[in-house]
Order: structure tokens, then sequence, then C-alpha cells
């Protein structure tokens, strides 16, 4: 962040990543919907945006990489974002994202470091991401649900600076690779506090995802998060999938919001006014003098 003034901040930001899906279009509202998160959880209202691709041009058609540049622009549209431009260069495999620039009042941002005991903790969407492109990748799920991840990866998350302006929540974090004990981890540590979270109240994607992990679908990254979890989390009857999903590393994932009681349905009814569908009340922060998460069934 950089501070202009004390009213106005900017929030730059990156990010970008290979390939999940196979459809090109998707791919860049994908990768689009992702480095925008970052913006948006910090309360920030993107302003600009640059594209970001290598690309083995002996192996990518040029019409494929239109494709994805398209699919970038109409989600970069769609949040009402100015695409600027960008640069391209030769990688050995294809990926894509931006560099985003936004805006934010330094009175009103949001951050990892400020949950306090007895907020609600509110997740935005449902986990299993990382856990379904990894069977689209073994040819194991159908188009069905393959249109169905695509649609919660590619949903913006907008509704964190509306959340932010209106003074709702006390911090928020992009659930992203580390998975949501990584990032809930976090936000433990930086605001010295721990946390409980009820495994059975965290939405899923479909009940086929659950069918997927005990087909071996689990992403590179989760085995990572898992081992890092395991330094600050205790379980108290997580069942093993459960343990998988809480540790899956998400693409384009939702928003972790740290929520006063005080102000949770007023938080609840901003969401569904946005069409959050699948947001819920996973767990609590509570007083600890270590960052520790405590997960029950």
């Amino acid at each position: 962040m950089y501070r202009i003034d004390r009213n106005r901040a900017l929030v730059q930001t990156t990010d970008f990543f290979t390939p999940i899906v196979d459809d090109p279009f998707a791919y860049g509202q994908i990768a689009a919907a992702n480095a925008l998160s970052d913006v948006y959880a910090m309360g920030g209202r993107p302003l600009t945006a640059l594209n970001l691709m290598g690309i083995p041009a002996d192996l990518v058609p040029s019409h494929v990489i239109n494709t994805i540049l398209r699919g970038g622009a109409a989600k970069i549209k769609e949040a009402r974002c100015v695409l600027l431009g960008g640069h391209t260069i030769r990688n050995p495999e294809p990926i894509y994202g931006l560099a985003v620039t936004g805006l934010v009042s330094p009175r009103r941002m949001l951050t990892n470091a400020n949950a306090c005991a007895g907020d609600v903790l509110v997740l935005t969407k449902p986990l299993g991401t990382g856990i379904i492109t990894t069977g689209i990748k073994r040819g194991l799920t159908g188009r069905l649900l393959e249109r169905k991840v695509i649609a919660i990866m590619t949903k913006l998350n907008s509704v964190g600076p509306e959340l932010a302006e209106r003074g709702l929540l006390k911090a928020a974090v992009d659930v992203t690779g580390f998975g949501l004990l990584g990032h809930l981890g976090a936000v433990c540590r930086a605001s010295g506090v721990g946390a409980e979270v009820c495994a059975g109240a965290v939405p899923v994607i479909s009940a086929e995802v659950v069918e997927l992990i005990a087909a071996g679908c689990v992403s590179g990254g989760r085995r990572d998060n898992l081992e890092l979890a395991a330094s600050f989390t205790e379980w108290d009857g997580a069942t093993p999938a459960q343990k998988v999903l809480l540790t899956d590393a998400q693409t384009s994932g939702g928003l972790l919001l740290s929520v006063p009681r005080r102000n949770l349905q007023k938080v609840l009814k901003v969401l569904k006014l946005h069409h959050v569908s699948s947001a819920a009340v996973i767990g609590n922060i509570v007083a600890s003098k270590k960052p520790r998460i405590r997960v029950s069934a």
C-alpha cells in the first residue's frame, strides 16, 4: 500500500498462474478474478490493470492466446477497472495474470491484523477448487462439476469494499494457495488471537469433492499446507477428508471475514444483496496467548 493523503491510499498487487482448466476464456477470467481479489480483500476498489503473460509461442496458437486475454478483459470490465496494457514473454508453459492498482481509504482499509476475540468467522465461497481442478486434469470430473467450479472461481469478491466502507469488519483475507487454515493461521498470528472452526459448517462446492479426495485428487500444495497447519492446529474429531478440504490450495477463493458479532446480520444481509449464496458462519475468534486454531468436526 502507498498512502497518498489522509483519505486515499493506493493498493498494488500482482498474481498469475498456469492454466487450471481447459477452456482458455475461463482460464483468463479465473486468473483475472484471482488477481483482483487481493484489492477487494483489503477493502479497495480496482482502478487499473496490466496483463502479465508468458507463452510458449511455438506451441500455443494465437487464437488461444487472444481468447485468454479476452477472458481476462471481460472480468476486468466487470470489475469496472481499466485495462492499460501489459507485457508478454516467451515461457516454457503458459502463465497469465494481472498487476492491479486499487484505491482504498486508509481509515477503512482491511488487513489480517485486527481480528478480535469474540468476532465471528464468515467464509464467502465454498472450498474444494484445488481438489476439483486436480480431478479435471485427471479426467475424473463431469462437465456439470467443471462448470460449477469455474462459476465459483470467476465470481469477483467485489463485496469486500462495501463491507469495509460500512465499517462492518475487523479483518479480512482472501483464501487462496495456503488453504483456509493457512490463511486463518496468518490472521491469528498477525492479530495475536486464536480461532475455533467447525469443519462441518464449512461450505463445500459439491458432495463429489469427498469422492475425489478418496480417489486421491489432492493438489500438490495441499501436502505442504497440511504440514504447515499441523504446527498451529488442534484437530478435535475432524475426519481425514475434512483435514484435506481445510488445507486444500484454493484458486480465486472467497473472503474470510472477521466480523464483530453485533454486525453479523448486517454483513449477511450485504452478502445476500451481492448474491453471495454460499456465505457461511464457520467459527469464531478466541483469546489466546498462542495463535492456535482448534478444528472440531
